[in-house]
C-alpha cells in the first residue's frame, strides 16, 4: 500500500506503507542512531513527532518487549529508507510493522530519508502529515494549513503516569516526578537499591513533602518545557529543601525554576552519538540525546546556575548545577547506553549528594516531630 508524507513547506514524499493505516499529524524530526530504533519508538519524549531514521536499514533485529523504554510507543509516525519485515534475531518477538500496527502508528518506507534529513537540517523541524489514504494533494495542503501548534502540545499529560506507584528498595527514598519518564531512569535507581516513588507530573510540592523523600528525580519528557508551568512552580518551591537531579526535560524545567530561559533548537539533538564535554574534568562523553529545546546561555547570567557540560558540536548547554543548593541536571540521557555505560556515574553522584545532604541536615526523629505537632495544636 502507498503512503505519503507531506511537509509544511509543501515537499511530498511517496513511499510504501507498513504498520497501521490512516492519517496522522506531527512534528517531523530525525534521529541519527544506527541501532536503537525500538528505544526510539518507545521513548515518551517522541510523543507528537514523526520520526525519521537516518540509518537506512530498519527492522532487521525486530522488537523485544524487554527493551521497551515505556509501556507503549508514543511516536506519531515512522519514516525509514528500507524496512525489513522479517527480523534476524533470536530475541525478536515480532516485527516493527506489527508493533506499529498494534498501536495505530503509520510507517512509511522506500523514501529518500537523506533528502528529508537535509531539508530538516536546512529549514528546521516542521509540521507534517503522514497518510495511507488517497486524499488529493490539495486537500492535504488544506489540512496542513489548518494545523495549529496547539495540536503538538499537551504531550506531558499524555505520557505521564496518572497515578502514584512505588518500586520498593532498601536505600534512599527517591521521588521520581514523571514528565514522560523512560524506564531506564527507574532501572538505574533500582540498581542502586533506591526506594522509588513515581508520581504524576502535576503532583504538588506539599504532596511530595508528605512522601518524605531523600531526593527528587526530575525525569525526561516530551515537548516545550514552557507548556508545563505547574512543574516549574513545584520545582521552584522545593529548591533548597531536597537534593534534585534533572534529566532532559527535567533539566530545562530546573533551569526555568531557577530564573533562566529556554529556546527552541533549529532541528534538535536526537541520536546516540552526541559528544558532551564535562567542564570540570575536561572529559568528553558520547551521549544519547532526544530534545528540541535548550537552555539559553545568556539567560544564565544573574541566576545561581553554573554551566557544567557543553555540547562539543554546537556549544549549547548540556549540564547545570545550582551554586547554593544540592541540585544538578544534564540535557542528555545518562540512563541510556549508546555503546558504553560511562554516563551512569551521574546517578552515583546524585546518591552521594543525597548522603552528604543528610549528614549536613539530619532529620528530626518522627516521634519528636509528631510530639511537637501535637504540642503546637494544644
Amino acid at each position: 500500500m502507498q503512503a505519503r508524507l507531506l511537509l509544511q513547506d509543501g515537499t511530498l514524499f511517496t513511499g510504501t506503507s507498513f504498520g497501521a493505516e490512516g492519517k496522522q499529524t506531527g512534528e517531523v524530526v530525525f534521529n541519527t542512531g544506527i541501532t536503537g530504533y525500538q528505544e526510539v519508538l518507545t521513548d515518551p519524549s517522541y510523543c507528537g513527532q514523526i520520526v525519521t531514521m537516518t540509518y537506512p536499514l530498519i527492522g532487521n533485529y525486530g522488537i523485544t518487549r524487554d527493551d521497551f523504554e515505556s509501556v507503549r510507543p508514543y511516536v506519531h509516525g515512522f519514516a525509514v529508507r528500507h524496512y525489513e519485515p522479517v527480523p534476524s534475531n533470536w530475541r525478536a518477538q515480532y516485527s516493527v510493522g506489527d508493533l506499529l500496527k498494534e498501536y495505530g502508528i503509520i510507517g512509511i518506507s522506500d523514501i529518500d530519508t537523506r533528502m528529508l534529513t537535509r531539508i530538516i537540517r536546512h529549514h528546521g523541524t516542521m509540521k507534517g502529515i503522514l497518510t495511507t489514504g488517497s486524499q488529493p494533494l490539495e486537500e492535504l495542503k488544506e489540512m496542513m494549513a489548518a494545523m495549529t501548534i496547539e495540536e503538538l502540545r499537551n504531550q506531558v499529560p499524555m505520557t505521564s503516569t496518572p497515578h502514584l506507584f512505588s518500586s520498593p528498595g532498601n536505600g534512599e527514598r527517591i521521588v521520581l516526578i514523571d514528565y514522560g519518564a523512560k524506564s531506564g531512569i527507574l532501572r538505574e535507581l533500582n540498581k542502586r537499591d533506591c526506594d522509588v516513588v513515581v508520581v504524576p507530573h502535576d503532583t504538588t510540592a506539599e504532596e511530595i513533602r508528605r512522601l518524605d523523600p531523600d531526593g527528587i528525580q526530575l525525569s525526561n519528557g516530551p515537548g516545550d518545557p514552557k507548556d508545563v508551568p505547574h512543574a516549574v512552580r513545584t520545582i521552584a518551591e522545593l529548591l533548597g529543601e531536597y537534593p534534585m537531579f534533572g534529566i532532559c526535560l527535567g533539566h530545562q524545567l530546573f533551569a526555568l525554576a531557577s530564573g533562566a530561559d529556554t529556546e527552541k533548537l533549529k532541528f534538535g539533538h536526537r541520536g546516540g552519538n552526541h559528544p558532551v564535554k564535562e567542564l570540570e574534568s575536561g572529559r568528553c562523553f558520547i551521549t544519547s540525546q532526544n530534545h528540541g529545546y535548550t537552555v539559553n546561555e545568556d539567560s544564565i547570567q544573574g541566576t545561581d546556575l553554573e554551566v557544567t557540560h557543553i555540547n562539543n558540536n554546537d556549544k549549547t548547554i548540556e549540564g547545570l548545577k545550582h551554586s547554593k543548593y544540592p541540585v544538578f541536571s544534564v540535557q542528555y540521557h545518562p540512563e541510556a547506553a549508546p555503546g558504553p555505560y560511562d554516563n551512569s556515574y551521574l546517578f552515583d553522584r546524585f546518591l552521594d549528594m543525597i548522603r552528604e545532604h543528610k549528614r549536613n541536615h539530619p532529620k528530626q526523629p518522627r516521634q519528636a516531630a509528631i510530639a511537637a505537632a501535637v504540642k503546637g495544636e494544644r
